[in-house]
This record gives structure tokens, C-alpha cells and sequence, in this order.
């Protein structure tokens, strides 16, 4: 397993001063920033896209953007976020055909952008055991995904355990990271059962003194 990575969510950050925001959390340390995208279909809330991503990675050219695609069909705009300056991009498993998740994951692949998949607290495990060999991050939502500042959901953990020992089996190198509810309580509960990449949104934006935050979320 990877190191542990620090992730916050853009989402819970002030957009009226997000270029501000943000280098604040990488100044603090944060590895990651996390780019929730949705699009009012796939999930009950509509974000951002394209050209935020455009805007970040021009403002951050070194920033790690991990990007998540709460959409439909994401085959349509891989292509236009991975130009846009994704790092890595992660979409759902229930978000398309089979076959449509394979041609997506080939075509970010093909841009030279990393890989991940995602999936929601109902679907079981198992349905990412087409892909796990080749991914580079596997998300486990450990909330319904749409909206920020919800409780993280415990019976997830089980999952998150499976998928480490099956990601050990066969991907080692993979990151395994948790998305909602996680803040200085929760954080050791996820670290404990195998992820190693932790996003946080309100947990972080919402702090004080966010580096220091960010310094308690890996503090097991």
C-alpha cells in the first residue's frame, strides 16, 4: 500500500476566493485536491466542470488533481477533463455499461492520466474486480454521493478491508480512497480498515487552522 494522502474537497471550499483556498491547503499540506464534478443526473446535485479544472491547473501547474466524475456515461468528457489537466480521474462503476467503463478507462489511459473507479455505500465490491488489476485509485464513497457534510457511514469499512486484501493480492501500488464524513474521528476508522488516501471537505475548509487539520487526519 501507498502512503497516506491528504485530499480536501474543493467542494467545501469558499468559490468566491477558490484559487486563495486552494493554495492554502497546499501550503498546509495537503497531496491532493479533490475536484467533486456532478451533474444533476447521475447524483441530486449539479457542481462544477471542465473549465474549473482548466482554471486550477493553470493557477496549480504541479497540483495533484484528483478529479471525480459523478456523471453519466463518463466516456463523453474524459477526453475533455483529462485536457482539461486532470491528474487522475475516477469514475463510477454505475455510471455506464461495462463495456463503456472499459472504453473510458482506455481512453484516460491514452492521455497519459491516471485511472480510478468508484462506488456508491449500495454497490458491493465486487463489481470493480473487472478493472482492480488496472487501476491506479479505487474510491469507496462512505456517503451518498451529491452533497458535502454528511455523516460518514461506518458499514462501509468492510468494504474498504476487502478491497485492500484483493488490491494486495493483485494491485498493491493502488491507492484506496474514502469520501465523506471523514474529519479527525473518522479518519483513524478508515486508516484502520486499509485507505490510504482520506478526502476531506468541510472537515478541512471548515477548520481554523486547516494545516493543522490536515496534520490530525493523518495522526492516527
Amino acid at each position: 500500500m501507498t502512503t497516506e494522502k491528504i485530499a480536501p474537497s474543493i467542494l467545501s471550499a469558499d468559490f468566491n476566493r477558490l484559487g486563495d483556498e486552494v493554495a492554502e491547503v497546499l501550503r498546509g499540506g495537503a497531496d491532493y485536491v479533490h475536484v467533486d464534478v456532478m451533474d444533476g443526473i447521475f447524483v441530486p446535485n449539479i457542481s462544477i466542470g471542465v473549465p474549473v479544472v482548466e482554471s486550477l491547473r493553470r493557477a496549480f501547474p504541479s497540483a495533484f488533481l484528483d478529479v471525480h466524475l459523478m456523471i453519466t456515461q463518463p466516456v463523453r468528457y474524459v477526453g475533455a477533463f483529462c485536457r482539461a489537466g486532470a491528474s487522475l480521474l475516477t469514475f463510477h462503476v454505475e455510471a455506464d455499461t461495462p463495456e463503456n467503463i472499459t472504453r473510458a478507462l482506455a481512453e484516460t489511459r491514452a492521455c497519459g492520466v491516471k485511472t480510478g473507479l468508484s462506488v456508491k455505500p449500495n454497490t458491493y465490491w465486487q463489481a470493480l474486480e473487472p478493472w482492480l488489476a488496472e487501476l491506479d485509485m479505487v474510491l469507496v464513497m462512505t456517503v451518498e454521493p451529491g452533497f458535502g457534510g454528511q455523516k460518514f457511514m461506518a458499514n462501509q469499512m468492510q468494504k474498504v478491508s476487502a478491497l485492500r486484501a484483493r488490491l494486495d493480492e493483485i494491485n498493491p501500488a493502488c491507492d484506496l480512497e474514502v469520501d465523506g464524513g471523514i474529519g479527525p474521528e473518522t479518519a483513524p476508522v478508515a486508516l484502520q480498515a486499509g485507505a490510504n488516501v482520506l478526502v476531506a471537505g468541510s472537515a478541512v475548509f471548515g477548520a481554523a487552522d486547516r494545516a493543522a487539520q490536515m496534520q490530525a487526519l493523518r495522526n492516527r
